[in-house]
Protein backbone atom coordinates (compact mmCIF):
# COMPACT_ATOMS: atom_id res chain seq x y z
CA UNK A 1 0.00 0.00 0.00
CA UNK A 2 1.03 3.50 -0.80
CA UNK A 3 2.41 5.70 1.97
CA UNK A 4 0.88 8.65 0.08
CA UNK A 5 2.89 12.28 -0.26
CA UNK A 6 4.96 13.13 2.17
CA UNK A 7 3.17 15.69 4.80
CA UNK A 8 5.18 18.65 4.19
CA UNK A 9 4.14 18.97 0.14
CA UNK A 10 1.09 20.72 1.21
CA UNK A 11 -1.23 22.77 -0.92
CA UNK A 12 0.96 26.06 0.30
CA UNK A 13 4.12 24.10 -0.93
CA UNK A 14 2.89 23.19 -4.48
CA UNK A 15 1.63 26.75 -4.89
CA UNK A 16 4.76 28.24 -4.24
CA UNK A 17 7.18 25.61 -6.25
CA UNK A 18 4.11 25.77 -9.28
CA UNK A 19 5.05 29.72 -9.06
CA UNK A 20 8.28 28.73 -8.82
CA UNK A 21 8.25 26.88 -11.80
CA UNK A 22 6.62 29.13 -14.22
CA UNK A 23 8.45 32.22 -13.06
CA UNK A 24 12.10 30.30 -14.04
CA UNK A 25 9.95 28.82 -17.42
CA UNK A 26 9.59 32.63 -18.50
CA UNK A 27 12.97 34.83 -17.10
CA UNK A 28 15.19 32.37 -17.21
CA UNK A 29 14.48 32.15 -21.00
CA UNK A 30 15.26 35.83 -21.50
CA UNK A 31 18.40 34.93 -19.41
CA UNK A 32 19.00 32.37 -21.92
CA UNK A 33 19.46 34.34 -25.10
CA UNK A 34 20.03 38.09 -23.54
CA UNK A 35 24.04 37.04 -23.97
CA UNK A 36 23.39 35.90 -27.39
CA UNK A 37 20.99 38.93 -28.25
CA UNK A 38 23.54 41.82 -26.89
CA UNK A 39 26.71 39.94 -27.96
CA UNK A 40 25.46 38.85 -31.73
CA UNK A 41 22.46 40.66 -32.48
CA UNK A 42 23.25 43.76 -31.14
CA UNK A 43 27.11 43.36 -31.70
CA UNK A 44 28.36 44.40 -28.10
CA UNK A 45 31.75 43.80 -26.66
CA UNK A 46 31.43 40.69 -23.96
CA UNK A 47 32.36 42.84 -21.06
CA UNK A 48 28.72 44.71 -21.80
CA UNK A 49 27.12 41.70 -20.75
CA UNK A 50 29.26 41.49 -17.63
CA UNK A 51 28.51 45.17 -16.94
CA UNK A 52 24.98 44.33 -17.61
CA UNK A 53 25.07 40.79 -15.21
CA UNK A 54 26.95 42.82 -12.36
CA UNK A 55 23.83 45.66 -12.93
CA UNK A 56 21.38 42.98 -12.62
CA UNK A 57 22.87 40.93 -9.32
CA UNK A 58 24.21 43.85 -7.78
CA UNK A 59 21.03 46.18 -7.63
CA UNK A 60 19.37 42.94 -6.79
CA UNK A 61 21.05 42.33 -4.00
CA UNK A 62 20.07 45.69 -2.06
CA UNK A 63 16.22 44.99 -2.95
CA UNK A 64 16.32 41.96 -0.99
CA UNK A 65 17.92 43.75 1.68
CA UNK A 66 14.53 45.73 1.24
CA UNK A 67 12.31 43.15 0.39
CA UNK A 68 12.90 41.47 3.97
CA UNK A 69 12.75 44.42 5.63
CA UNK A 70 9.44 45.98 3.66
CA UNK A 71 8.21 41.82 4.00
CA UNK A 72 7.94 42.28 7.32
CA UNK A 73 6.07 45.42 7.65
CA UNK A 74 3.34 44.86 5.34
CA UNK A 75 2.81 40.80 4.79
CA UNK A 76 5.18 38.93 2.86
CA UNK A 77 2.39 36.92 0.78
CA UNK A 78 1.49 40.81 -0.18
CA UNK A 79 5.14 41.64 -1.22
CA UNK A 80 5.77 38.02 -3.05
CA UNK A 81 2.54 39.18 -5.36
CA UNK A 82 3.97 42.46 -5.86
CA UNK A 83 7.58 41.81 -7.09
CA UNK A 84 6.27 38.81 -8.90
CA UNK A 85 3.65 40.56 -10.80
CA UNK A 86 6.91 43.32 -11.85
CA UNK A 87 9.10 40.65 -13.50
CA UNK A 88 7.45 40.66 -16.76
CA UNK A 89 9.83 43.70 -17.46
CA UNK A 90 12.41 41.83 -18.34
CA UNK A 91 10.36 40.40 -21.57
CA UNK A 92 10.44 43.85 -23.39
CA UNK A 93 14.08 43.83 -23.41
CA UNK A 94 14.68 42.34 -27.15
CA UNK A 95 11.77 45.07 -28.08
CA UNK A 96 14.60 47.67 -27.90
CA UNK A 97 17.28 48.38 -29.99
CA UNK A 98 19.27 50.65 -27.79
CA UNK A 99 21.70 48.18 -25.43
CA UNK A 100 21.02 50.85 -22.65
CA UNK A 101 17.05 50.26 -22.86
CA UNK A 102 17.67 46.42 -23.09
CA UNK A 103 20.21 46.07 -20.70
CA UNK A 104 17.88 48.31 -18.17
CA UNK A 105 14.02 46.54 -18.95
CA UNK A 106 16.46 43.28 -17.90
CA UNK A 107 17.56 45.07 -14.43
CA UNK A 108 13.91 46.21 -13.75
CA UNK A 109 12.42 42.95 -14.10
CA UNK A 110 15.46 40.90 -11.99
CA UNK A 111 15.34 43.42 -9.39
CA UNK A 112 11.59 42.54 -9.03
CA UNK A 113 12.00 39.03 -8.90
CA UNK A 114 14.95 39.88 -5.87
CA UNK A 115 12.59 42.33 -3.78
CA UNK A 116 9.85 38.90 -3.33
CA UNK A 117 12.60 36.09 -3.30
CA UNK A 118 13.21 36.68 0.47
CA UNK A 119 9.58 36.24 0.79
CA UNK A 120 8.81 33.35 -1.14
CA UNK A 121 11.44 31.80 1.00
CA UNK A 122 9.55 32.94 4.29
CA UNK A 123 5.99 32.00 3.10
CA UNK A 124 7.73 28.57 2.33
CA UNK A 125 9.25 27.99 5.97
CA UNK A 126 5.82 29.01 7.74
CA UNK A 127 4.21 26.23 5.57
CA UNK A 128 6.65 23.98 6.77
CA UNK A 129 6.93 23.91 10.46
CA UNK A 130 9.10 21.08 11.32
CA UNK A 131 12.89 21.94 10.53
CA UNK A 132 13.69 18.55 9.42
CA UNK A 133 11.44 18.31 6.44
CA UNK A 134 12.98 21.87 5.32
CA UNK A 135 15.55 20.32 3.18
CA UNK A 136 13.16 18.17 1.59
CA UNK A 137 11.23 21.24 0.79
CA UNK A 138 13.56 23.50 -0.25
CA UNK A 139 15.27 20.57 -2.57
CA UNK A 140 11.68 20.10 -3.93
CA UNK A 141 11.23 24.20 -4.31
CA UNK A 142 14.82 24.17 -6.18
CA UNK A 143 13.52 21.56 -8.53
CA UNK A 144 10.46 23.12 -9.64
CA UNK A 145 12.34 26.38 -10.08
CA UNK A 146 15.18 25.49 -11.92
CA UNK A 147 13.09 22.92 -13.79
CA UNK A 148 11.17 25.85 -15.24
CA UNK A 149 14.57 27.18 -16.34
CA UNK A 150 15.33 23.92 -18.03
CA UNK A 151 12.37 24.22 -20.20
CA UNK A 152 12.37 27.67 -20.54
CA UNK A 153 16.43 26.24 -22.10
CA UNK A 154 14.61 23.60 -23.98
CA UNK A 155 11.75 26.24 -26.01
CA UNK A 156 14.81 29.00 -26.59
CA UNK A 157 16.73 26.16 -28.40
CA UNK A 158 14.07 25.28 -30.58
CA UNK A 159 13.46 28.72 -31.30
CA UNK A 160 17.06 29.47 -32.14
CA UNK A 161 17.00 26.26 -34.33
CA UNK A 162 14.09 27.18 -35.77
CA UNK A 163 15.21 31.03 -36.96
CA UNK A 164 12.77 32.38 -34.81
CA UNK A 165 13.58 36.24 -33.66
CA UNK A 166 14.50 37.07 -29.75
CA UNK A 167 11.77 39.78 -29.66
CA UNK A 168 9.41 37.12 -30.34
CA UNK A 169 10.92 34.54 -28.16
CA UNK A 170 11.09 37.36 -24.86
CA UNK A 171 7.57 38.27 -25.71
CA UNK A 172 6.27 34.72 -25.04
CA UNK A 173 7.63 34.66 -21.55
CA UNK A 174 5.29 37.00 -20.40
CA UNK A 175 2.51 34.25 -20.62
CA UNK A 176 4.30 32.09 -18.05
CA UNK A 177 5.39 34.78 -15.38
CA UNK A 178 1.64 35.57 -15.34
CA UNK A 179 0.88 32.34 -14.61
CA UNK A 180 3.25 32.15 -11.76
CA UNK A 181 1.73 35.20 -10.23
CA UNK A 182 -1.74 33.60 -10.13
CA UNK A 183 -0.10 30.43 -8.99
CA UNK A 184 1.56 32.44 -5.94
CA UNK A 185 -1.63 33.68 -5.04
CA UNK A 186 -3.56 30.92 -4.33
CA UNK A 187 -0.61 30.05 -1.04
CA UNK A 188 -2.04 31.35 2.03
CA UNK A 189 1.15 31.85 4.15
CA UNK A 190 3.15 35.03 4.72
CA UNK A 191 -0.06 37.12 5.52
CA UNK A 192 1.34 37.86 9.09
CA UNK A 193 2.67 41.49 9.60
CA UNK A 194 4.98 42.61 11.73
CA UNK A 195 2.80 44.05 14.52
CA UNK A 196 1.39 41.00 14.98
CA UNK A 197 4.08 39.30 17.11
CA UNK A 198 2.44 36.58 18.44
CA UNK A 199 0.82 35.03 15.16
CA UNK A 200 4.31 35.26 13.15
CA UNK A 201 5.87 33.50 15.42
CA UNK A 202 3.22 30.90 16.19
CA UNK A 203 3.46 30.50 11.96
CA UNK A 204 6.97 29.83 11.99
CA UNK A 205 7.58 27.58 15.01
CA UNK A 206 10.24 24.95 14.95
CA UNK A 207 9.95 22.11 16.03
CA UNK A 208 13.73 20.65 16.25
CA UNK A 209 16.39 19.12 18.46
CA UNK A 210 18.76 21.45 17.37
CA UNK A 211 19.87 24.51 19.94
CA UNK A 212 18.39 28.30 19.80
CA UNK A 213 19.53 29.74 17.14
CA UNK A 214 20.94 32.23 19.62
CA UNK A 215 23.33 30.03 20.56
CA UNK A 216 24.41 28.46 17.39
CA UNK A 217 27.57 29.65 15.59
CA UNK A 218 27.81 29.60 11.85
CA UNK A 219 25.54 32.31 10.73
CA UNK A 220 28.96 34.75 9.71
CA UNK A 221 30.31 31.68 7.91
CA UNK A 222 27.33 30.82 5.80
CA UNK A 223 26.62 34.88 4.84
CA UNK A 224 30.81 34.71 4.27
CA UNK A 225 30.84 32.04 2.37
CA UNK A 226 28.06 32.64 0.34
CA UNK A 227 29.54 36.07 -0.77
CA UNK A 228 32.61 34.15 -1.90
CA UNK A 229 30.35 31.58 -3.50
CA UNK A 230 28.92 34.83 -4.97
CA UNK A 231 32.57 35.99 -6.18
CA UNK A 232 32.62 32.70 -8.58
CA UNK A 233 28.93 31.98 -9.30
CA UNK A 234 29.02 34.27 -12.53
CA UNK A 235 25.85 34.34 -14.87
CA UNK A 236 25.28 31.35 -16.62
CA UNK A 237 25.29 33.09 -19.67
CA UNK A 238 29.19 33.03 -20.25
CA UNK A 239 29.66 29.43 -20.63
CA UNK A 240 26.88 29.75 -23.21
CA UNK A 241 28.65 31.98 -25.05
CA UNK A 242 31.82 29.99 -24.27
CA UNK A 243 30.03 27.00 -25.82
CA UNK A 244 28.33 28.80 -28.90
CA UNK A 245 31.68 29.97 -29.65
CA UNK A 246 33.47 26.41 -29.42
CA UNK A 247 30.68 24.94 -31.36
CA UNK A 248 30.01 27.38 -34.06
CA UNK A 249 26.36 27.69 -33.75
CA UNK A 250 24.28 29.41 -31.06
CA UNK A 251 22.71 26.31 -30.47
CA UNK A 252 25.19 24.58 -28.79
CA UNK A 253 25.30 27.79 -26.19
CA UNK A 254 21.55 27.25 -25.75
CA UNK A 255 22.12 23.04 -25.39
CA UNK A 256 24.18 24.02 -22.23
CA UNK A 257 22.00 26.66 -20.08
CA UNK A 258 20.06 23.13 -20.88
CA UNK A 259 22.16 20.69 -19.14
CA UNK A 260 22.70 23.34 -16.53
CA UNK A 261 19.38 23.91 -15.50
CA UNK A 262 18.28 19.61 -16.21
CA UNK A 263 21.09 19.13 -13.75
CA UNK A 264 20.69 21.55 -11.19
CA UNK A 265 16.67 20.13 -11.21
CA UNK A 266 17.35 16.75 -10.89
CA UNK A 267 19.69 17.46 -8.33
CA UNK A 268 17.77 19.17 -5.95
CA UNK A 269 14.88 16.69 -6.14
CA UNK A 270 16.43 14.02 -5.70
CA UNK A 271 19.26 14.96 -2.98
CA UNK A 272 16.84 17.26 -1.30
CA UNK A 273 15.42 14.81 1.19
CA UNK A 274 19.01 12.83 1.58
CA UNK A 275 20.93 15.60 2.96
CA UNK A 276 21.60 14.76 7.18
CA UNK A 277 18.89 16.40 9.57
CA UNK A 278 22.22 17.88 11.63
CA UNK A 279 23.51 21.07 11.14
CA UNK A 280 26.77 20.18 11.23
CA UNK A 281 26.13 17.63 8.54
CA UNK A 282 24.29 20.19 6.20
CA UNK A 283 27.40 22.51 6.54
CA UNK A 284 29.76 20.18 5.75
CA UNK A 285 27.81 19.10 2.65
CA UNK A 286 27.27 22.64 1.60
CA UNK A 287 31.07 23.14 1.59
CA UNK A 288 32.22 19.43 -0.36
CA UNK A 289 29.07 18.89 -2.45
CA UNK A 290 27.98 22.56 -2.99
CA UNK A 291 31.00 25.03 -2.92
CA UNK A 292 34.16 22.22 -3.98
CA UNK A 293 32.13 20.76 -7.22
CA UNK A 294 31.57 23.91 -8.26
CA UNK A 295 35.11 25.08 -8.24
CA UNK A 296 35.82 21.48 -10.34
CA UNK A 297 33.16 22.76 -12.83
CA UNK A 298 34.98 25.51 -13.20
CA UNK A 299 38.12 24.25 -13.57
CA UNK A 300 37.04 21.58 -16.08
CA UNK A 301 36.03 24.66 -18.26
CA UNK A 302 39.13 26.35 -17.97
CA UNK A 303 41.33 23.76 -18.76
CA UNK A 304 39.30 22.52 -21.24
CA UNK A 305 39.41 25.64 -23.00
CA UNK A 306 42.83 26.05 -22.73
CA UNK A 307 43.58 22.47 -23.78
CA UNK A 308 41.00 22.75 -26.88
CA UNK A 309 38.57 20.39 -25.61
CA UNK A 310 35.44 19.38 -27.44
CA UNK A 311 31.95 20.23 -26.70
CA UNK A 312 31.29 17.36 -24.71
CA UNK A 313 34.54 18.37 -22.00
CA UNK A 314 32.99 21.53 -22.02
CA UNK A 315 29.32 20.73 -21.36
CA UNK A 316 30.65 18.41 -18.24
CA UNK A 317 32.25 21.37 -16.68
CA UNK A 318 28.89 23.05 -17.03
CA UNK A 319 26.62 19.65 -15.63
CA UNK A 320 29.04 19.85 -12.41
CA UNK A 321 28.10 23.63 -12.01
CA UNK A 322 24.59 22.47 -12.32
CA UNK A 323 24.97 19.97 -9.46
CA UNK A 324 26.75 22.21 -7.29
CA UNK A 325 24.15 24.83 -8.02
CA UNK A 326 21.33 22.34 -6.67
CA UNK A 327 23.33 21.64 -3.39
CA UNK A 328 23.61 25.12 -2.86
CA UNK A 329 20.25 26.32 -3.54
CA UNK A 330 18.83 23.34 -1.75
CA UNK A 331 21.31 23.73 1.61
CA UNK A 332 21.78 27.62 2.03
CA UNK A 333 18.18 28.25 2.89
CA UNK A 334 17.67 25.26 5.16
CA UNK A 335 20.92 25.76 6.90
CA UNK A 336 19.38 29.63 7.49
CA UNK A 337 16.08 28.66 8.26
CA UNK A 338 17.64 27.50 11.54
CA UNK A 339 20.10 29.72 12.45
CA UNK A 340 17.19 32.75 11.91
CA UNK A 341 14.21 30.97 12.62
CA UNK A 342 10.76 32.20 13.60
CA UNK A 343 10.20 36.53 13.13
CA UNK A 344 14.07 36.39 12.12
CA UNK A 345 13.50 34.26 8.90
CA UNK A 346 12.69 37.19 6.44
CA UNK A 347 15.66 39.30 7.40
CA UNK A 348 18.22 36.37 7.36
CA UNK A 349 17.10 35.33 4.17
CA UNK A 350 17.21 38.95 2.70
CA UNK A 351 20.64 39.08 4.19
CA UNK A 352 21.66 35.98 2.19
CA UNK A 353 20.31 36.97 -0.78
CA UNK A 354 22.18 40.26 -0.49
CA UNK A 355 25.71 38.47 0.52
CA UNK A 356 25.64 36.13 -2.83
CA UNK A 357 24.44 39.36 -4.86
CA UNK A 358 27.59 41.57 -3.81
CA UNK A 359 29.79 38.49 -5.07
CA UNK A 360 27.78 38.30 -7.93
CA UNK A 361 28.50 41.93 -8.86
CA UNK A 362 32.53 41.34 -8.78
CA UNK A 363 32.24 38.16 -10.56
CA UNK A 364 29.76 39.26 -13.37
CA UNK A 365 32.47 42.42 -13.73
CA UNK A 366 35.60 39.88 -13.41
CA UNK A 367 34.18 37.71 -15.83
CA UNK A 368 33.23 39.89 -17.97
CA UNK A 369 36.64 41.76 -18.18
CA UNK A 370 38.92 38.58 -17.68
CA UNK A 371 36.76 37.14 -20.41
CA UNK A 372 39.04 39.40 -23.22
CA UNK A 373 41.64 38.03 -21.85
CA UNK A 374 40.32 34.16 -22.60
CA UNK A 375 37.65 31.93 -21.32
CA UNK A 376 40.19 30.09 -19.42
CA UNK A 377 41.61 33.17 -17.00
CA UNK A 378 37.77 33.85 -16.24
CA UNK A 379 36.68 30.20 -15.23
CA UNK A 380 40.31 29.35 -13.21
CA UNK A 381 39.37 33.10 -11.14
CA UNK A 382 35.70 31.63 -10.61
CA UNK A 383 37.56 27.64 -10.08
CA UNK A 384 39.71 29.78 -7.06
CA UNK A 385 37.18 31.62 -5.41
CA UNK A 386 34.84 28.72 -4.91
CA UNK A 387 37.69 26.84 -3.40
CA UNK A 388 37.94 29.08 -0.34
CA UNK A 389 34.33 29.70 -0.17
CA UNK A 390 34.32 25.74 0.88
CA UNK A 391 37.29 26.00 3.09
CA UNK A 392 35.56 29.16 4.95
CA UNK A 393 32.42 26.74 5.78
CA UNK A 394 34.11 23.36 6.55
CA UNK A 395 36.52 25.47 9.05
CA UNK A 396 33.10 26.43 10.76
CA UNK A 397 31.92 22.73 10.87
CA UNK A 398 33.68 21.98 14.36
CA UNK A 399 32.51 25.03 16.60
CA UNK A 400 28.81 24.24 14.68
CA UNK A 401 29.21 20.13 15.78
CA UNK A 402 30.47 21.34 19.24
CA UNK A 403 27.25 23.69 19.99
CA UNK A 404 24.99 21.17 19.23
CA UNK A 405 26.47 18.56 21.17
CA UNK A 406 25.92 21.31 24.10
Amino acid sequence: MSSGPPSWRNRDVWSISLSAFFADAGYQAVWAGFPLFLVVVLRQPVWEFGVASALAYGGGSLFSLAGARIGDRIGHRRLALLGNSAIPLLSLSALSVSPVAAIGLLCGGWWARNLRSPSRRVMLVEAVPREADRSSAFGFLHALDVGGGAVAGLYVLVGVIAGVSFRWLFLVTMAPLVVSTLALSRARTGRTEAHDATSAQASTSVTSDDPPSSSLPGAGALLTAAALYGFTYYSVGFPVLTLAQRGHHLAYGIGAFLIFQGVSAATGYMLGSQFPEGLAGRFANLGVLGYLISALGSAVLAVGYAANAGIAVLMIGVALLGFALGVVETLEPSVMSVLRPGRQAGRGFGALSAARGVGLVVANLALGFLYGLGPAWSYGYAATLAIVAAAVILLAVPAVRAAQAD
